[in-house]
């Protein structure tokens, strides 16, 4: 979000900037100066660098799709994890969801068990048809497991287990669903409580409707209720509403910024009736930022009350002043959300 270093995670800590200059320098100079890119390379550091280091398990986060990201070179990992497939990436991934899933679903390795998040039919079809061709073993949501909010708790039950978890402290009740395919896929790998406990009640994800409180921006905007979020298509955009709408009465307002490859209809479209203003701005530094004009565009047409502001701390001024009283959500971008966390400290 901030540093290049965030990328690679070893025990917890960022990998150590000598360690990544050297590790880097090994890569290029193995690859012989033949074309990589920037995500190769530093894909290919990363388990460099993993493979260095005593770990009980390495989780390695797909960059885009699957079948040909540069992440899936691992030919025989302990298990893989299917999140709800959405339409994102469209120009790389296809523009249907049965054309997305099979992209997705070519992390599955022979015999290797897939933990399968919530998904349409569509998607699952596509995801088990390419299981039962690997013979991996399915560990879907609704059918091998079951995950509910039950009170202040959380409930997960397979075919084997039953547990009662605490609520999962990343907000949102999108999050129950992630917290149930870690819980499922915890369970192939151990035994311990003191795993389930920690996958629910440790996580930390930045700009997934992480609050903010601190810092310069926040100080200049003045608000009790700052919330910054890079979620970016509309599954994102439902989300993140239905969370909004479940919290205080307070007005919302959105500071928003996207790319240009993203479909901003789809994603400010469940904010309409939930918002009172949207101040749209550019993403600072981005060749592929959708202009803060067009942002206020498909706002208008959408009917939602807007203006495009030529900075962010334009757009922050504004809002601070004309809507002391709202609960404010910057969002839009992964980006975006990199630009302000960076500003922020």
């Amino acid at each position: 979000m901030v540093r290049f270093h965030e990328r690679i995670q070893l025990s917890n800590n960022f990998i150590d900037e000598n360690d990544l200059t050297d590790i880097l320098d090994e890569c290029y100079s193995a690859n012989k100066n033949r074309p990589i890119t920037y995500f190769e390379i530093t894909t290919c550091a990363a388990i460099l660098a993993m493979s260095r280091k005593h770990a009980d398990y390495v989780l390695l986060e797909v960059g885009l799709g699957g079948r040909l990201d540069a992440t899936n070179v691992i030919s025989r990992p302990a298990l893989t994890i299917i999140t709800p497939v959405s339409v994102d990436h469209e120009q790389f991934l296809g523009n249907t969801i049965k054309q997305i899933a099979g992209e997705k679903a070519g992390i599955i390795k022979p015999f290797c068990p897939v933990v399968i998040g919530k998904q349409n039919k569509e998607a699952l079809e596509v995801i088990t048809e390419k299981a039962l061709e690997q013979k991996a073993p399915i560990l879907a949501e609704g059918r091998q497991w079951h995950i509910k909010e039950v009170a202040n708790s959380i409930s997960y039950q397979d075919q084997n287990k039953m547990m009662d978890l605490p609520k999962p402290n990343l907000l949102g009740a999108h999050q129950i669903q992630n917290a149930g395919m870690a819980i499922a896929a915890l369970t192939q790998l151990t035994e311990k409580k003191e795993a389930f406990y920690g996958a629910v009640s440790k996580a930390k994800w930045p700009a997934r409707m992480q609050k903010l409180s601190t810092g310069p921006l926040i100080n200049a905007l003045g608000h009790s209720d700052v919330w910054l979020d890079g979620g970016h298509n509309p599954a994102a955009g439902k989300a993140l509403a239905s969370y909004l709408s479940n919290q205080n009465k307070k007005p919302t307002v959105l500071i928003c910024g996207m790319l240009k490859t993203k479909d901003v209809a789809g994603y400010l479209s469940p904010f309409l009736n939930l918002v009172e203003f949207l101040a749209a701005v550019s993403i600072p530094n981005e060749e592929n930022t959708l202009p803060a004009n067009e942002t206020a565009k498909h706002a208008n047409e959408l009917g939602i009350k807007c203006k495009s502001f030529s900075s962010i701390s334009e757009g922050i001024k504004f809002v601070a002043n004309q809507f002391p009283n709202c609960q404010v959500l910057i969002c839009g971008s992964l980006y975006l959300a990199g630009h302000i966390l960076s500003e922020n400290q």
